[in-house]
């Protein structure tokens, strides 16, 4: 793989490699040479077109052919190549992909792969397909997944490598360095972790650093040149995790089960990664996508899982409209009202939503928890009063002047104020309590906001109007 700007000769024609990792030729598209090839099962230019692009635009070019090319692309190209595209793959797409390909095959392919990803990967499977490829594994890489499987996704044993740098107590400088001139040990599954001193029941009891090894009298024991590790167990949090990595600077740290003995490491840029994901997976709820969509997934599933979201949102609506047929005769008679109605629900759709962002990012940073929900209402209902009366101003300013009728301006103004403090309070709040409640906040904070948002603007509006009619006509 590489990312530098090219040419392609071969048919006369120049290729240029853009910044997303794609290619702008001048006769014949990328795609197009890459579904030729898939075609003609010319399977060593396969592997130079796709080695010619950064993984990413690599994947962009899998994903753009259809499933059945997309097996045949995985089946032909070596093992390595495959695992690198799949690892680089969401985790949904990733999961189709190998679900597709013949069980040997995909053994081979997770086979390529760190034990956390093998473990991300036959954790999304079918039981059935998950265990046809673990049994073509090797038995210990197979136990050592089926273990990962069980922890949840966001613990330091959901998160961690089973692959730990670990030496008994009894070792030597000198046996640690020849490991690391031995050319048969594969260092990369590692990550760059500290040699880890274990005692006799596997439970790590220190950590040697390089400098240290290196400083070293080679027929010294591990134990007089050790420091004494900080571990992790197994359910400790991603938030818990974020927090230990920003105090520390360590790149990984050991893993432990409740008995002490080490099972893992988990790293920095695995808590990082997580930590992003979940950030991601929460902004694309609050816009109603639900799980890890992708454009290269089966239409009908797509549209049976946005259509979950909608149909709900359908429900909610009829219910806020139904205030407005409540006040149709102050509608017809204050035709002008009809205008203001969804500036009143946007404007403090747009202040809760402010809010829900808020509480949604603290969550995730563990700054507030379900106990904090009489604080970030004060908080929020403080910033609500102060934007609800200058919002309620400029737009009752607005009425006045477009409409000629300073009462109407009243009636608007006062109606976006206190429903800019409903918006707030409850764009604050809620997300709390549907976590204390064990629902997903990011999914069902934005439909309530919504709904509640509209009927208290609607009835806000409508019912000042209503009372102030003589000054309205």
């Amino acid at each position: 793989m590489n990312d530098e700007t090219g040419s392609n000769q071969e048919d006369g024609t120049t290729a240029t490699l853009d910044a997303d990792g794609d290619r702008e030729d001048g006769v014949i598209t990328m795609r197009e040479r890459v579904k030729t090839a898939v075609d003609a099962k010319d399977a060593d230019r396969l592997v130079q077109l796709i080695e010619s692009l950064p993984i990413s635009g690599a994947l962009r070019q899998l994903l753009a052919l259809s499933a059945e090319d997309r097996d045949l692309l995985l089946e032909m190209v070596p093992t390595e190549l495959a695992a690198a595209l799949i690892e680089e793959a969401p985790h949904a797409a990733a999961t189709e992909l190998v679900q597709r390909l013949d069980t040997v095959r995909a053994a081979e392919i997770i086979d390529e792969m760190d034990s956390d990803l093998q473990a991300d990967l036959i954790g999304e499977l079918e039981t059935v397909d998950a265990d046809a490829i673990l049994a073509e594994m090797d038995e210990e890489d197979a136990a050592d997944v089926r273990r990962l499987t069980k922890y949840g996704d966001e613990t330091a044993g959901g998160l961690m490598i089973a692959e730990a740098f670990s030496f008994p107590h009894t070792a030597t400088v000198g046996a640690v360095l020849r490991e690391f001139a031995n050319e048969d040990r594969d260092f990369e599954r590692y990550r760059g972790q500290h040699p880890y001193v274990l005692d006799d029941d596997g439970r790590p009891i220190g950590v040697v650093s390089l400098r240290g090894l290196l400083t070293a009298q080679r027929s010294s024991k591990l134990t007089t040149i050790m420091a004494v590790p900080l571990t992790v167990t197994v359910d400790t949090t991603l938030d818990e995790l974020q927090d230990i990595f920003d105090e520390q600077n360590f790149l990984g740290l050991p893993v432990i089960e409740a008995t002490g003995e080490l099972v893992g490491v988990v790293s920095r840029s695995a808590v990082d990664a997580a930590a992003m994901e979940k950030l991601e997976s929460d902004s694309l709820k609050l816009q109603g996508v639900v799980g890890d969509e992708l454009r290269s997934m089966p239409l009908w599933f797509r549209s049976r899982r946005r259509l979950a979201w909608l149909s709900v949102n359908i429900v909610l609506n009829i219910i806020a409209a139904s205030v407005i047929s409540v006040y149709e005769e102050t509608l017809a008679a204050v035709i002008a009202i009809a205008v203001f109605l969804p500036m009143v629900s946007d404007m403090s759709g747009c202040s809760g939503n402010q809010a829900v962002g808020v509480t949604m990012r603290e969550l995730s940073l563990g700054l507030v928890s379900t106990r904090d929900v009489v604080r970030v209402w004060f908080k929020e209902v403080s910033i609500g009063v102060i934007n609800g009366l200058s919002l309620g101003l400029l737009i009752g300013i607005v009425a006045w002047v477009w409409k000629g009728n300073p009462w109407l301006g009243v009636v608007i103004g006062v109606a976006l104020a206190i429903n800019t403090v409903i918006a707030v309070s409850i764009g604050g709040v809620v997300p709390l309590l549907l976590k204390k409640l064990g629902q997903d906040p990011a999914v069902a904070s934005g439909p309530l906001l919504t709904t509640v948002t509209d009927m208290a603007g609607f009835f806000l509006v409508l019912s000042l109007a209503t009372l102030m009619m003589p000054l309205l006509i």
